[in-house]
């Protein structure tokens, strides 16, 4: 993989379907349908996938690629894959929220290595370099021409004071258990996978969920968090999160910023 086209290519793609997601995203009303396992579908995140799959096609043909929105493409198997989740947060889309994002990223041998997690509502941009390290993008955003860049690290916790962040669309009673057994001081919730980058950007240091995600939702969060010296762990044995697997669905797991004394589940 020749990764500093893959850089340019990611993050290009995303701020297109941005933009697309954002003119439907104005409009006084959008169509909204029911998939067949009852999660909602927009016309956001249908143009947003056809932008995306159709420049990831030109642009690196011989590689795999699962997106969301393609149900064909979860039955795929490759060692090195695209995974796309063209409008991650549909929720918060559809109530006007804001929380929502473009993802993308390139898994090789079960590890999220390189990805994008674009906040267009929010003018946020978080995305890896070719070297690997996270970065985020201060706007106005130019497709072709980065602008000023910010080098992404996790902060350096203090486990009698963790600034935890949560769902805000999937927040229960299991997760308010489980951050219950840490010292905290103060809690933050956000939408789609912007949790992985306010860990990824030292805003907040630990972020568990306990419930169900699939790999194109957190995949490119993983890679930013894990280019700005972060880690996302299983929740019940705290090995490593990979990707892959069958069926494309996650366990429980904890993003976190290295130094937090993870409690068991």
């Amino acid at each position: 993989m020749d990764f500093d086209q893959l850089s340019h290519e990611m993050r290009r793609l995303a701020l297109i379907a941005g933009d697309r997601i954002m003119e439907i995203y104005g409009a006084e009303d959008f169509e909204v349908r029911t998939k067949s396992d009852a999660s909602p579908v927009t016309e956001a995140d249908e143009a947003a996938d056809a932008l995306i799959t159709a420049g990831l096609r030109a642009a690196f043909p011989d590689i795999t690629i699962v997106t969301e929105e393609q149900a064909d493409s979860h039955d795929q198997r490759a060692s090195h894959f695209l995974i796309v989740d063209p409008l991650d947060g549909t929720k918060e889309f559809i109530q006007r929220r804001g929380d929502f994002t473009v993802n993308i990223a390139y898994v090789a041998d079960g590890v999220p290595v390189r990805g994008v997690v674009y906040a267009p509502a929010r003018e946020r941009m978080f995305y890896t370099l070719p070297d690997g390290t996270a970065v985020e993008e201060d706007g106005p955003f130019d497709h072709d021409r980065p602008g000023t860049l910010r080098r992404l690290s996790v902060s350096r916790p203090d486990n009698d004071a963790l600034m935890v962040v949560a769902s805000k669309s999937h927040r229960d009673a299991a997760t308010d258990a489980y951050i219950s057994q840490y010292a905290v001081r103060d809690m933050r919730s956000a939408g789609s996978s912007l949790k992985f980058c306010l860990v990824a950007a030292g805003e907040a240091d630990l972020y568990p969920r306990l419930g169900r995600t699939m790999e194109w939702d957190t995949a490119a969060g993983h890679a930013v968090l894990a280019g700005a010296g972060g880690e996302v762990v299983r929740f019940d044995d705290h090995t490593p999160l990979r990707y892959g697997k069958p069926g494309y669905e996650n366990p429980f797991f904890i993003a976190h910023a290295p130094g937090v004394g993870l409690k068991a589940g």
